[in-house]
């Protein structure tokens, strides 16, 4: 395949870099299976103990050097990295559509993401403001400024194996950290190729190694950053179970976490909807990514008068669904990850049909020429109620439950039901219901939208969600402040010393 070439994917590829190094390590041998149709892609070598202590040490040490570059020369060299992404485009989508198993319009979406932040870190470079006050003690001067906090971690998901690391590493740079990186053991190509991309821009500005490492491994690699005392903020992207485990060790150590965890997200569809305009944002939502992202639409919340409508057209929608290869642009919908996703697909199924649910679109694995991987699912719908208790999970599938409302106060409470807290949607044209949904009467999720979807956010505004989500920001807006130690600073340009509050110290 061409893009692998293009990208410097091998057979046998190390999973450990400082850079433009990469190094031996004696860790497992982790095998990247396309979904797509069941091929070895390539083998990584995970990093072990001894090589991970390593690489560590060499990003403290490239820390000392780059954070006394100027911050607008850390947003040149991200611009610089932004313009090698649009190179590679092309190929990178390729690689991260056949290895995850993201339609190619989504893996292309995802690079272009990556570009986005990197414009957006840009201009971050020249703006990373602190504040200044007035100070009660005559010839006093008070001001805060923020400083970089030293090494970042970030562990990242299979289902976006290279956009959220970007949003967290292109943000941590201009902020003046290092980053080391711990993609999904699901996805380690996807990151190799990363890694070799921007050490071509770093190489060619002479920053030393260590300031963007690549490390790769299982749980246990992933444990070696949370308990790590040198690195004081991890940024995590994974399952809720995953964000408890990793907040915990991090939170023991007085560290500092971001945390972008699980999502159960609703669109409410109100009586004054125009279904126009969700159905669409409804079936993408449900069905982008194989129901695989964290702000995936799980939950239809419809008006009782137009349910049966709505039902009929999404029952039209899904029948109109072609599945398969996701490098064919004709498909809407590719593969699960792997089996394990399919296993619980299938039992999110037997579980809702357990409590009564009812599939007006049934599911099941698809099987013949083409889906000889064993990883394509047909997307499908349950009638169900709020209270069910498949319905309080989520499940990375192509799931989606679909209930009634009469009152637009019930189908918010339904919609806050769930213990997590990332997107919502309502669909309106009535502006009492939109600004309702959006005031603190409304949605408690971190992001809420009217007449759009669930899906599909965009890089300018900060992402994250609450409750079970993790409360975490991450992107856009001043979500670069969580990388950042902030400093209160307070000169004394007199030739006194008045104490504050009024206090006298007479010697």
């Amino acid at each position: 395949m061409d893009f692998l070439k293009i990208l410097k994917i091998e057979e046998e590829n190390s999973g450990v870099s400082t850079g433009t190094e990469w190094l031996k390590s004696n860790g497992e041998i982790l095998s990247s299976y396309s979904p797509v149709d069941g091929a070895l892609i390539g083998k990584v070598m995970a990093t072990d103990k001894e090589t991970y202590h390593k690489v560590i040490e060499k990003a403290g040490e490239a820390f000392l050097t780059w954070r006394m570059m100027p911050a607008p020369k850390r947003g040149e060299i991200v611009r610089q990295i932004g313009e090698k992404l649009r190179e590679y485009k092309d190929a990178l989508g390729r690689l991260v559509s056949y290895e995850m198993g993201k339609s190619l319009q989504e893996g292309w979406g995802e690079v272009q993401e990556m570009i986005d932040i990197c414009d957006f870190a840009v201009g971050l470079s020249r703006q990373l403001y602190g504040l200044t006050m007035h100070s009660e003690r005559p010839g006093h001067r008070m001001y805060e400024q923020y400083h970089p906090l030293g090494i970042v971690g970030i562990i990242s998901s299979f289902n976006f194996p290279v956009a959220v690391w970007s949003w967290n590493s292109m943000i941590a740079w201009v902020c003046g950290n290092v980053c080391v990186w711990k993609p999904s053991e699901k996805t380690p190509l996807s990151a190799i190729a990363c890694q070799k991309i921007v050490a071509e821009v770093f190489a060619k500005n002479n920053i030393p190694e260590g300031v963007n490492v690549l490390i790769t491994g299982g749980r246990d690699v992933g444990s070696w950053l949370a308990s790590d005392t040198r690195i004081p903020l991890i940024s995590a992207t994974g399952s809720t179970r995953m964000g408890r485990s990793v907040g915990a060790t991090v939170a023991a150590r007085l560290g500092k976490t971001i945390l972008e965890l699980g999502g159960n997200n609703a669109i409410i569809i109100s009586n004054h909807a125009d279904l126009d305009l969700a159905i669409p944002a409804c079936v993408f939502g449900a069905v982008g990514t194989a129901g695989q992202r964290c702000t995936t639409t799980r939950r239809l919340i419809v008006h009782e008068e137009i349910y049966e409508k709505v039902k009929e057209r999404l029952v039209n929608a899904y029948q109109q669904l072609k599945i398969g290869n996701p490098l064919d642009e004709n498909n809407h919908v590719g593969p699960l990850i792997d089996k394990d996703a399919v296993s619980a697909y299938l039992h999110a199924i037997e579980q809702c049909k357990a409590e009564g649910g009812h599939f007006v679109v049934e599911g099941g694995v698809l099987s013949g020429k083409g889906y000889e991987s064993g990883c394509y699912v047909k997307p499908c719908i349950a009638e169900v109620k709020p209270d069910f208790q498949i319905v309080q999970q989520e499940t990375f599938a192509p799931v989606l439950y679909i209930m009634k409302y009469k009152t637009l106060e019930e189908a918010i409470a339904i919609q806050n039901s769930v213990p997590q807290g990332l997107s919502s949607s309502i669909m309106t044209l009535n502006l009492r219901e939109a600004e309702t949904f959006l005031s603190h009467a409304g949605s408690d999720c971190g992001i809420a939208n009217v007449n759009i979807g669930t899906s599909g956010a965009e890089i300018g505004g900060a992402f994250g969600g609450e409750k079970e989500t993790g409360g975490g920001r991450e992107s856009g807006s001043d979500a670069w402040k969580a990388y950042m130690r902030r400093q209160t600073n307070t000169i004394n340009y007199s030739k006194e010393l008045p104490l504050a509050q009024g206090i006298r110290f007479n010697l």
